[in-house]
C-alpha cells in the first residue's frame, strides 16, 4: 500500500472519525492557528482560495465568512467522512464548496485560484514535490502559498507526550523517520524549502512562529486516548494495559495543566511563497 491510499484508509477510518467526534474541541484548540492563517490570506485580497487538506472544514468556512461576497473558499481531503462533516456544517449561503479527492493527484481546472492556503494538511503526500506540482498547476501566476506546519517533535513535546508515556507499555516503535510524510513531515526547514523550490514555487520564506494554545482540562483524557498514534491504539489493548496507560499518560501531561485550563506552545512554521509564471 503506497502511503497517499495509507492516508485515505487512516483519514477515512479511525483517524478521521476521532476529528470529527471531536471536531468542536479541535477548532476551538487550533483556533488561534486558523486566525494567523486567515488574516495572512486575507491580506492577499483572494477572490478564489484553495484550502489543502480542509479536513472538517473549519479554515474553508471561518474564511469564507470572512470573504463573504468578496471571494469564493474551495476545500480540498482526501477523506469523505470529514468532506461529510464539511458540508453538514457549511451554511446554505456560504461562499464555499468541497472537493473529496487526493490533492497531490487532483486534476485541477488550471489557474483557478489566487491564495492556496493549509493548516497543519500539507505533511503527509507520498510526494511532496509531485503534489506541490499539481498545486502550482492550480494556482494563478501571480498566487500566493499560505501555509501552517508543525517545527520538530522535540519542539512541540506536548504533541508527542502520551506515545512517549505510554511507550514502556508497548512494544517497541520504529523510530520516527526524519521528513517522512506525517505530522512532522515538514519539520526540517531545508527540505521544505527545497520542497518549494523543485515544485517551482517562488520567494519561499519559511519563519519559525509559536503560539499559545489552551483547551478545558476536562477535554485532555478524550483527547489523547483519542488522538495521533496512541488513539489508534488503545483499542486493540486488553482493559487492564488501556487503564495503565491511561493514567501514565494523564500523569505525563501535568505540566501542561494549569488548574481548569491545559496550555501549551505550538511550535509551527508559516510557510509563504509565490507561484512562478505560467508562461
Amino acid at each position: 500500500m503506497d502511503t497517499n491510499q495509507e492516508q485515505a484508509t487512516l483519514w477515512n477510518g479511525v483517524a478521521g472519525r476521532a476529528w470529527i467526534d471531536k471536531k468542536d474541541v479541535l477548532d476551538d484548540l487550533f483556533q488561534p492557528v486558523t486566525a494567523l492563517l486567515l488574516e495572512e490570506v486575507c491580506a492577499c485580497a483572494p477572490t478564489d482560495v484553495l484550502d489543502i487538506g480542509c479536513g472538517t472544514g473549519a479554515t474553508t468556512l471561518a474564511l469564507s465568512q470572512r470573504l463573504r461576497g468578496h471571494g469564493h473558499v474551495t476545500g480540498i481531503d482526501i477523506s469523505a467522512t470529514m468532506i461529510a462533516t464539511a458540508n453538514a456544517h457549511a451554511d446554505a449561503d456560504a461562499d464555499a464548496s468541497f472537493i473529496c479527492a487526493d490533492a497531490q493527484t487532483y486534476a485541477f481546472t488550471p489557474a483557478s485560484y489566487d491564495v492556496l492556503m493549509s493548516r497543519f494538511g500539507v505533511m503527509f503526500f507520498e510526494d511532496p514535490v509531485s503534489a506541490f506540482r499539481n498545486l502550482r498547476t492550480a494556482a494563478t501566476s501571480q498566487a500566493k502559498l499560505r501555509l501552517a506546519a508543525w517545527r520538530s517533535p522535540a519542539e512541540n513535546p506536548f504533541m508527542t507526550m502520551a506515545e512517549q508515556a505510554a511507550a514502556p507499555f508497548l512494544p517497541p516503535a520504529p523510530a520516527r523517520a526524519a521528513s517522512a510524510p506525517g505530522q512532522f513531515g515538514f519539520a526540517d526547514r531545508q527540505h521544505v524549502q527545497a520542497i518549494l523550490e523543485q515544485s517551482g514555487w517562488q520567494h519561499i520564506e519559511i519563519g519559525a512562529i509559536d503560539l499559545l494554545l489552551t483547551m478545558p482540562e476536562q477535554h485532555l483524557q478524550d483527547y489523547f486516548t483519542r488522538m495521533g498514534q496512541l488513539g489508534r491504539m488503545l483499542d486493540q489493548l486488553d482493559e487492564s494495559t488501556r487503564q495503565q496507560i491511561i493514567t501514565a499518560v494523564r500523569a505525563a501531561f501535568a505540566p501542561f495543566v494549569h488548574g481548569d485550563e491545559v496550555r501549551f506552545t505550538a511550535a509551527c512554521w508559516l510557510i509563504r511563497a509565490d507561484a512562478a509564471s505560467a508562461t
